[in-house]
């Protein structure tokens, strides 16, 4: 029960330091001055490097973080440098780790849960689909964390997946720093940044709720 309690709080903590990004970002900038920009690194990277880190804020943290840079809080071109490179290192060892353990995980034949047809199955999509998948999936929660690791396990070929890994990485940095940078300071964007938070998650888990209703209806269809 008490792990429990734990649990619950913790997410409620990362809930509300998720919904007041420009509270707590500015709190650390304040507080650790330098070493903020090795946080950000770190956050970066595990939110798209490690599968058990996916609740951690992606795009609502990039547009804070480029918020605070058309400050002067921080170092714009130092602050894109390094994001693009947790965000491109992130994919590549969560890629790195799926192709590890993915010829352990499917070892067995018969195995009722890991069947080989479903690796081959896994290679041959990413390898159609591959460069689309892991450029959109930067800008779409949890996806964005398995997308990678998915890419590993299927044995997507590594020198595909890192020009698109790279890709994405840069579109995905750029575009939502920047787009805090020069808009994040407007007077209405900062007077309703909470509310402006919302509705960049809403609009980045947005397509999976439409492939989500679009597999219901097909499910429905079918059973019809």
């Amino acid at each position: 029960m008490e792990i429990i309690e734990k649990a619950f709080a913790f997410l409620v903590h990362m809930f509300d330091i998720f919904m007041h990004l420009d509270k707590y970002l500015g709190a650390v900038i304040q507080d650790y001055g330098a070493w903020t920009y090795l946080i950000l690194f770190l956050i970066i990277f595990c939110e798209t490097g490690l599968v058990v880190t996916p609740i951690l804020p992606g795009d609502s943290l990039l547009f804070a973080i480029g918020a605070f840079a058309g400050l002067g809080y921080l170092d714009i071109k130092l602050t894109l440098l390094l994001l693009c490179v947790a965000a491109v290192l992130g994919d590549t060892v969560n890629y790195a780790v799926g192709h590890y353990i993915g010829p352990k995980v499917f070892h067995y034949e018969n195995s009722r849960i890991f069947k080989k047809e479903y690796l081959q199955k896994t290679h041959a999509f990413y390898e159609k689909y591959g460069g689309k998948t892991i450029i959109i999936a930067r800008f779409v929660p949890i996806v964005r964390t398995f997308a990678p690791f998915v890419a590993g396990v299927g044995a997507m070929t590594y020198g595909k997946f890192l020009s698109y890994n790279i890709i994405g990485g840069l579109l995905w940095v750029f575009s939502i720093v920047l787009a805090g940078y020069f808009f994040g300071n407007i007077p209405l964007v900062k007077n309703n940044f909470t509310a402006v938070i919302m509705g960049i998650v809403f609009v980045s888990i947005l397509p999976g709720i439409i492939e989500y209703i679009r597999h219901r209806r097909a499910a429905s269809a079918a059973k019809a």
